[in-house]
């Protein structure tokens, strides 16, 4: 899937902030840092990845829309983006 250079850009600098969370989560365990903590941490890191699939999803359903030339083609797009929220909305 080709994503869109800015929607990249945008994807690639959430990746790196939750890498950084992550790296923090694992101090926080060496640290003996309370569960709360810690369990607060992990629910940013789930958020932050949620968003990340937001637009990884919007991305796709963008270039379905721009770049769907037939019946045929609309109808397996359409059926793969169906897929790809039922798959990762949950």
């Amino acid at each position: 899937m080709d994503i869109d250079e800015i929607n990249k850009l945008k994807i690639l600098h959430r990746l790196k902030k939750v890498e950084g969370q992550i790296r923090g989560i694992q101090s926080m365990l060496i640290d003996n840092r309370s569960c709360a903590d810690i369990l607060a941490q992990v629910s940013a890191v789930h958020s932050a990845l949620n968003r990340i699939k937001k637009l990884l999803l919007e991305e796709k359903i963008n270039a379905f829309f721009s770049f769907a030339e037939d019946d045929f083609e609309y109808q397996n797009s359409l059926d793969e983006i169906i897929e790809l929220i039922i798959k990762f909305i949950k």
